[in-house]
Formats: structure tokens, sequence, C-alpha cells
């Protein structure tokens, strides 16, 4: 798959709805809090496993 192909693809997947290929999108910030969320639960686990003894 050339790269050219797959610009071509996500350009469709991100398109606007109503419009081809297009889907409705969640809200940006759902989006940003579950990543934050992620984020923070990722450097708590990380932080949690690696304290010194």
């Amino acid at each position: 798959m050339s790269l050219h192909t797959t610009a071509q693809s996500l350009a469709t997947l991100a398109a606007e709805p109503g419009h081809e290929g297009g889907h409705a999108s969640l809200s940006p910030f759902v989006t940003g809090g579950g990543a934050l969320f992620v984020l923070l639960l990722l450097l708590w686990i990380t932080t949690r496993f690696n304290r010194d003894r």
C-alpha cells in the first residue's frame, strides 16, 4: 500500500458526516478526556510498580 493510498483512505475515513465515507465522530471532549484518563492510569501503574525496595 502506497503512502498516497493510505493518506487517501484516512482522509475518507475522517470525512465529515453526510459525505461519502463519513461517520458521526465522538465529541472532542470525550476523546480528550478518555486519552487523559488512560495516560494518567498508565502513569499510576508505572509509578506503582517502579518503587525502590
